[in-house]
C-alpha cells in the first residue's frame, strides 16, 4: 500500500454540549493507492487556527506521498524534523497529530487489524465511562437535576467544566461553587464519582485554589483539574502539598518533550492528553511511556469528533495507566452524525475498539454538510 494522496478539510459545527457555539475542527483525509482512506483530525477550535493547520497539512503532505503508512514512525520522525523552523508546539504539532491519525488508520487497515492491536492489545478488558460536561444552567438545583439525568444510563461519574458558556457562572465566587457541590453530590448520590474542570475563564490564585479545593473536597472530589491553569509548576507544587485532591493538567502540552518536563516537576498526578493537538497516536503512545516511568495516571482529552474519540479510545485501552474514558452527554453532529456507528458506552462501562484501523467508518455526506 502507498498513500497517494492527502487532503486537509476544515470543519465547523454547532456543538450542543457547548451552549450550542460554533467549534471548528480540522480534519485529514489520506487515501491510498488501492482505495482505502485514513482519517485523521486536528483539534484547531479557532477559523484562523484551522486555516493555518490546514496550510501545514498541505506543506507535508508530499512527506507521505509515495511512502506506506506502515513506516508510521517514520513518517512521524520526518513530519517533526521539517518542522524545526518554525518550531513544534502549537499549530506544527496540530498538524501533524490529524496526519498520525490518519496514516495509523490507514496502517490498520492495509495489515487488517486494529490500531488497538498495532500497539499490542488492550490492557483493560473495559474502562468506566463518565459524562464529560459544560454547566450550563443558573439555578443550582436545576443544574444538578440535569447532570443527574445525564448520569442516570449508567455512567459512574462526571467531570464538569466551570467558567463556560451558559448562566451557571461556576469557579468565579467560593460560596457558589461549594453549594454547588453540596447540590450535586446530593442529586447523584454517594457513589459517583465528581472531578471538577476550572477552566481558562477562570484565574484562580493559590489562596483561593486552596480554599476553594479544601471546601469541595467534602463532597467526594475525585480529581481538580487546571486549577492553577496550564503552567505553574511553583503553585501545584504548593497546592498539591495542601489538599488531598488529586491534581490533573497537561492538556495544554503539544510535544513529547514538553511532556517530559511536565512530568519532572512531580506536581501533577492524573495527566490529560489530547491526540488531535499532541502529534496524534505516536506523540500520545510516548507520552504514555513516560507517565508510566513516573508512576502517574493519564487522561485522553476526547472532546471533539468521533475520530479524536477513536484515537484516544485505542491509546487508552492500551496503556494500564488509564483510568476511565470520558463520553459527552449530548448527541452531536462530530461524534453522532460524522460516523456510521457512534462510539458510546454501554451502561457504565465502554468497550475496547475493535475493526480495522481506528474502527470507524467515516460518513463523507457528512463530512461535506460541515465542510467550511
Amino acid at each position: 500500500m502507498k498513500i497517494v494522496s492527502v487532503e486537509p478539510i476544515p470543519v465547523r459545527y454547532p456543538e450542543p454540549n457547548d451552549a450550542g457555539a460554533t467549534r471548528h475542527l480540522l480534519l485529514v483525509r489520506v487515501r491510498a493507492d488501492d482505495g482505502q482512506v485514513g482519517w485523521g483530525e486536528a483539534v484547531t477550535m479557532w477559523p484562523e487556527a484551522t486555516r493555518a493547520a490546514a496550510a501545514i497539512v498541505d506543506g507535508l503532505a508530499p512527506l507521505l506521498v509515495g511512502r506506506d503508512p506502515v513506516e508510521s514512525d517514520a513518517l512521524w520522525r520526518a513530519m517533526r524534523e521539517h518542522t524545526w523552523w518554525y518550531g513544534l508546539g502549537g499549530i506544527a504539532s496540530f498538524a501533524i497529530a490529524a496526519l498520525d491519525i490518519a496514516v495509523w488508520d490507514l496502517r490498520g487497515k492495509a495489515v487488517g487489524r486494529s490500531v488497538l492491536d498495532l500497539l499490542g492489545g488492550a490492557a483493560h478488558s473495559r474502562l468506566p465511562a463518565v459524562c464529560s460536561c459544560h454547566a450550563f444552567l443558573a439555578e443550582l438545583a436545576a443544574l444538578a437535576d440535569q447532570m443527574a439525568g445525564w448520569l442516570a444510563g449508567g455512567l459512574q461519574g462526571i467531570k464538569i467544566g466551570f467558567g463556560k458558556r451558559g448562566d451557571a457562572h461556576l469557579g468565579y465566587d467560593h460560596d457558589r461553587d461549594v453549594a454547588f457541590m453540596r447540590t450535586l453530590r446530593r442529586a447523584i448520590g454517594p457513589d459517583k464519582l465528581i472531578m471538577i474542570d476550572v477552566g481558562n475563564a477562570n484565574r484562580w490564585d493559590l489562596p483561593t485554589a486552596v480554599a476553594r479545593v479544601t471546601a469541595m473536597e467534602e463532597y467526594g472530589l475525585h480529581w481538580i483539574e487546571e486549577p492553577l491553569g496550564g503552567d505553574d509548576p511553583e503553585g501545584y507544587r504548593d497546592l498539591r502539598s495542601r489538599i488531598r485532591t488529586p491534581i490533573a493538567y497537561g492538556e495544554r502540552e503539544w510535544t513529547v518533550r514538553g511532556y517530559e518536563r511536565l512530568l519532572a516537576t512531580g506536581t501533577v498526578d492524573v495527566v490529560g492528553v489530547d491526540p488531535g493537538r499532541a502529534e496524534g497516536i505516536t506523540g500520545f503512545r510516548k507520552v504514555c511511556d513516560l507517565v508510566e516511568q513516573h508512576r502517574r495516571s493519564a487522561n485522553a482529552h476526547a472532546w471533539s469528533s468521533a475520530i479524536v474519540t477513536a484515537a484516544s479510545l485505542a491509546v487508552s485501552f492500551s496503556s494500564p495507566i488509564f483510568r476511565l474514558f470520558e463520553v459527552k452527554p449530548i448527541p452531536n453532529p462530530m461524534q453522532d452524525e460524522l460516523v456510521a456507528s457512534s462510539i458510546g458506552p454501554d451502561g457504565g462501562w465502554i468497550s475496547p475498539p475493535g475493526g480495522p484501523g481506528l474502527g470507524i467508518e467515516v460518513r463523507d455526506d457528512v463530512v461535506e454538510r460541515y465542510r467550511a
